[in-house]
């Protein structure tokens, strides 16, 4: 799956601008703007963002701004956002002064050159450039992305830079206002901005062989809607608790061909259903591991699962019937399996019981919760894994 990015300013944006000299050279300056640090931290863990800071320091390395100044207090500033989970990916900062014209001083994008020449694998279009000023607007337009203004209520054109008034005056306002998704001085509405635009936002899948035409829409991180056709009734049903109980939103449509058998309908599901999820999800941050046991009437079912890039299924299940509705129980394995190839993942699945219907229902509730608890962002940033990938 492609990484978003946001590429984040710092003064005025993570941090309040200094009043005098716009430059942040003692603790006595530093004033984090107003919630910052909450939402940004909800982002980290429950958005698929890479974060990237991005920041103009005019003359650093001089006399008046000496580099050892200016470190002391940005590192800082990025173990205070560490301790609250807020990594940033890289950071990249300007020294030049506008003057200089540098293709790297923002609205330049020389410092970001890695990300767009690499689109195989980073979704630019879909990512954004946050920041205070006007020259933040204009990267995002100079990247090919949109863009997010944090606007203070108070502030007017006259408050502008002298840069921010060149640039003003060389660019139509409609392209500026077009390049702008928000304008906010809160980063709450920013947060609850993202949170819903990621939140409509599905992945498609579509497979289609000889034997049968799968399409499967998927948000992982949903509310738990659904709308199912295979043609298998009781197969709708049992995909159905998947959505309910692991919040996931899935829309999936099949036609098979079950003038022959059910087998290529519930086998091409599985693996579909595998695909998406793998696609979908990004792990950085994940818990990983997922287990869940409930009783239903007469039957106790158990899965746990690990989201680790290894496949393997565990079937410690007997079922005493041909059939369970209309669906060989040998299918159910199969499902199982399948996902489990196509999603990269382990899991073992145990349920003993009198009621053949409970057994399987309370298996694809157990597998939904576990998946819940596994996607379920940590608020340690980071890969759980000694090798450093899943």
């Amino acid at each position: 799956m492609k990484k978003k990015i946001l590429f984040i300013d710092r003064d005025g944006t993570i941090i309040e601008e200094s009043s005098n000299n716009y430059q942040i050279d003692s603790i006595e300056k530093l004033i984090f703007y107003p919630r910052v640090i909450y939402f940004l931290s909800k982002i980290s863990r429950k958005l698929n963002y890479d974060l990237v800071m991005v920041s103009n320091q005019d003359g650093l390395g001089t006399e008046k701004f000496p580099e050892k100044n200016f470190f002391i207090i940005h590192n800082h500033i990025l173990n205070i956002l560490k301790s609250e989970g807020i990594i940033f990916s890289s950071i990249h900062i300007d020294k030049t002064f506008k003057e200089e014209k540098s293709d790297t001083r923002k609205p330049g994008i020389a410092m970001l050159k890695s990300y767009l020449d690499n689109k195989f694998n980073y979704n630019i279009t879909d990512s954004f450039v946050i920041g205070d000023r006007l020259t933040d607007v204009l990267l995002a337009k100079n990247i090919g992305c949109k863009s997010i203004w944090i606007r203070k209520k108070n502030r007017h054109y006259e408050d502008f830079t002298e840069e921010e008034k060149y640039y003003f005056s060389k660019i139509n306002k409609n392209v500026i206002n077009n390049e702008i998704s928000l304008k906010t001085d809160n980063w709450k509405d920013i947060y609850n901005y993202l949170f819903n635009i990621n939140k409509k936002k599905y992945l498609t899948y579509k497979r289609k062989t000889l034997e049968t035409n799968v399409e499967i829409s998927l948000s992982i991180y949903g509310s738990g809607k659904y709308n199912i056709n295979t043609g298998i009734g009781f197969f709708d049903h049992l995909l159905q608790q998947i959505s309910v109980h692991s919040l996931m939103d899935l829309y999936i449509n099949v036609k098979g061909d079950l003038y022959v058998d059910e087998h290529h309908t519930i086998e091409d599901s599985g693996i579909s259903l595998g695909e998406i999820f793998n696609q979908s999800l990004n792990k950085i941050g994940i818990e990983r591991y997922g287990f869940y046991m409930l009783t239903m009437d007469d039957c106790l079912s158990k899965v746990v699962l690990d989201l680790g890039g290894r496949e393997k299924l565990l079937w410690k299940t007997k079922f005493y019937r041909e059939r369970i509705g209309n669906i060989p129980t040998e299918m159910f394995y199969h499902f199982f399996k399948s996902f489990c190839s196509s999603a990269k993942c382990n899991i073992y699945i145990y349920s003993v019981g009198k009621n053949e219907h409970h057994k399987i229902e309370s298996i694809f509730k157990c597998f939904a919760r576990a998946i819940k608890m596994a996607i379920n962002k940590s608020n340690d940033n980071r890969i759980f894994s000694s090798k450093g990938i899943l």
